[in-house]
């Protein structure tokens, strides 16, 4: 589990470096072909995670209520977001994981609720919940290097 949890920070760290190198225009600009944007991506990369991690495990969200309506499966992006947002999430991103990390190790995550992605995938166990967060993390890695070459 330990190589999952480097490749969720890895990719953690890489998109922490998108948001700190470009503009607030460039991270909520929603390209022609796209539904969403490189900032609506990232935030929505931490609010999944807490959902399936401490919701699923019947936990406190280490997040605000709000960043789950705004950035969480569903919702919907908008070029209008608040600079505030984007500090909470860059302030969040990484540790936001490696707390994660540290919770798994320390059993946190006793007991997770079954829920079935909307791919199909049925988690059963905390292990499930951690190679499919690591999937979607990676699946939304490829939306925001697409939405960097046409921006």
């Amino acid at each position: 589990m330990e190589k999952l949890f480097e490749t969720a920070v890895f990719t953690r760290q890489s998109m922490l470096q998108i948001l700190k190198s470009k503009s607030y225009e460039e991270l909520v600009k929603i390209p022609q072909g796209f539904n969403n944007s490189l900032f609506w991506n990232i935030a929505h990369l931490l609010v999944t995670q807490q959902l399936l991690f401490y919701r699923l495990s019947g936990k406190s969200l280490g997040i605000e209520p709000e960043m789950v309506v705004k950035y969480g499966k569903g919702s919907v992006a908008t070029e209008k977001v608040s600079k505030d947002d984007i500090d909470y999430v860059m302030n969040l991103l990484v540790s936001a994981m490696e707390k994660t990390r540290e919770d798994y190790f320390k059993g946190v995550f006793d007991q997770v609720e079954t829920y079935k992605t909307s791919t199909g995938i049925e988690l059963r166990n905390i292990e499930d919940v951690i190679s499919f967060s690591t999937f979607h993390d990676g699946i939304h890695l490829g939306i925001v290097l697409a939405i960097l070459k046409v921006i």
